[in-house]
């Protein structure tokens, strides 16, 4: 064998042991470099919202530790957990976290509990009334303030969501695939329904599958309507039902349920002015119309 040979077959040997190197640390790294760009998703949004800017300073973060010890001793059990999935539901506003919310609640105790105190400095007891109040009111108000923005959140999602689902089924009824007619929908409409759908975009473009993307999403939300949508949507893939078909009917039922909704809360209305016209506008009638016959009255009888 000449050497002209044996570095031909040198070089070849060197190059397939290479290629074989090169596909065993791909295939032992494919699995575990999507779970960590999912777990990179999951951080992005926990940290801030989908639209949200970089905040450029933590006020709270030169809070002193034992603020958040004492919020999480005197709060329950699991509470890091509970305020997660409140800051999922409104949408992770920019920079929050659950320990910058148990900063906050600590802080909230000692600022307002000190206020109150003070104004209570006159008698013990209204001292430690007034503190034992205000220091409550301070703890919860973040609590509150989270939960009425989650609600808020969840009614914007509720009040998107007919018009979403029209425009996704023209869509796909017009040729596109579920997955491009989602990214129109999410590209052309605004608000806490279209970050959500560019999210679930997000995780299926990073590897996970539609259902499981889809499944998060209603993980994420409290609306009844949503949840309907994604379970036939989830159940249509399963059976091989036409998606197009799921969409016009979930669409009709969005649209009736709109309506039921509208319908409903004009059915309350007059329960709820009953309320401002007896204890307002009605003692006020009476004053006018029965004012004078009571005056003539006292005339006529008292003679004054």
């Amino acid at each position: 064998m000449t050497p002209t040979v044996l570095l031909i077959v040198g070089v070849a040997a060197l190059g397939l042991a290479i290629v074989l190197a090169v596909v065993g640390i791909t295939a032992r790294t494919a699995d575990g470099g999507v779970t960590r760009a999912l777990a990179a998703i999951d951080t992005h949004y926990t940290r801030q919202a989908v639209a949200g800017p970089e905040p450029e300073r933590d006020p709270l973060a030169s809070l002193p530790g034992w603020l958040r010890g004492i919020a999480v001793r005197l709060s329950p059990a699991g509470i890091g957990a509970t305020l997660q999935r409140r800051l999922d539901l409104a949408g992770n506003p920019s920079g929050w976290t659950p320990d910058r919310i148990l900063a906050a609640k600590g802080l909230g105790l000692f600022i307002l509990g000190g206020l109150g105190g003070l104004y209570g400095l006159r008698t013990v007891g209204l001292l430690i009334v007034g503190a034992a109040v205000a220091g409550s009111a301070g703890f919860f108000l973040p609590d509150i303030l989270l939960y009425n923005a989650g609600i808020k959140r969840q009614e914007k999602i509720q009040k998107a969501l007919p018009d979403a689902l029209d425009m996704l089924t023209v869509c796909v009824e017009a040729g596109l695939g579920f997955d491009a007619a989602l990214a129109q929908v999410a590209r052309n409409t605004k608000g806490p329904l279209a970050a959500e759908l560019s999210r679930v975009l997000q995780e299926i473009q990073i590897g996970k599958s539609r259902s499981q993307a889809l499944r998060a999403l209603t993980g994420r939300t409290t609306v009844p309507e949503l949840r309907a949508f994604v379970s036939a949507l989830v159940q249509a893939g399963e059976l091989g039902i036409t998606i197009a078909d799921v969409l016009r009917e979930q669409a009709k039922e969005m649209r009736l349920r709109r309506r039921q909704r509208a319908e409903e809360k004009a059915q309350k209305v007059p329960v709820k002015i009953l309320f401002p016209l007896v204890f307002c506008l009605f003692p006020s009638m009476f004053i006018v119309i029965i004012g004078p016959g009571v005056i003539s009255i006292i005339h006529v009888f008292f003679g004054k």
